[in-house]
């Protein structure tokens, strides 16, 4: 029976339902641990609006957002250039 379910060509596909899970699980524990908004203790849970804006900028500005912050948005950046410089010639 397992092997009619469990053949060499659906392994990718278990790779990348995998990986997915795994960032939506990294995602929501984030969220709930470091999230400034979601408050899980009956003591954070009585102000209603937190005016902490430090905590909040902190969570916006992880590191891979100040990694990324001065990078050119593309992926391969020396392909790029080889084929779109014009002074190649």
């Amino acid at each position: 029976m397992a092997n009619r379910w469990i053949r060499p060509e659906v392994y990718p596909l278990f790779a990348a339902v995998g990986v997915v899970v795994g960032i939506c699980g990294m995602q929501l524990v984030r969220n709930i641990c470091i999230n400034p908004d979601v408050r899980v203790s009956k003591e954070k849970r009585s102000s209603a609006v937190l005016e902490n804006s430090a905590e909040g900028e902190r969570y916006a500005e992880h590191a891979l957002r100040k990694f990324v912050r001065n990078k050119k948005p593309q992926i391969m950046p020396s392909v790029n250039t080889f084929f779109s410089d014009s002074n190649r010639d």
